[in-house]
């Protein structure tokens, strides 16, 4: 039976894992990543009947809607998160928004597990909707201080220049 799975690497069975993946913005990549939540869009339904059969509804698509996207890391000195969220909202008040730049396009990239990228994914239009600097504190716990943000997008789509790397 041959597999259809993975055309370059034919031995392969594995499907990726998802522990080995980059975050890019500003064309760097953000340093710490420890979460990425899932890339999710929907098609909301219009029901519609028609008057020669009414007992039977229909559904069609109508508009869709891209989820929003959580990014969380450890807590360090690296300033990304803050700066951008700060883009949308400064204690110094309205007039320290930066509107020509509170947006940005970010790349996800999958890696495989000799660090190769396997599959790459442009998200749109991007914004902080939602910024945690420090998560609950507990004198009584033991894990790692992470840090969150949420981002609002207007679409993704897979970067078709990535193609299925051959493995060695």
């Amino acid at each position: 039976m041959a597999n259809t799975q993975f055309v370059v690497n034919a031995t392969r069975f594995d499907p990726y894992k998802n522990f080995k993946f980059r975050v890019k913005w500003d064309g760097k990549v953000v340093a710490g990543m420890s979460k990425v939540s899932t890339l999710q869009q929907s098609t909301q339904p219009v029901e519609h009947r028609e008057g020669g059969d009414p007992s039977t509804s229909r559904k069609s698509p109508s508009t869709w809607s891209f989820e929003a996207i959580t990014l969380e890391r450890g807590v360090t000195h690296d300033p990304e998160f803050e700066n951008w969220a700060r883009l949308v909202w400064n204690i110094e008040g309205d007039a320290a928004m930066s509107l020509a730049n509170f947006r940005k396009d970010i790349t996800i990239q999958l890696l495989n597990e000799q660090g190769t990228v396997v599959k790459a994914y442009n998200v749109y239009r991007c914004w902080v909707s939602e910024y945690q600097a420090l998560p609950e504190l507990d004198a009584n716990g033991s894990a790692v201080a992470i840090e969150r943000v949420v981002l609002q997008n207007e679409g993704w789509e897979r970067d078709e220049a990535v193609v299925e790397p051959a493995e060695t």
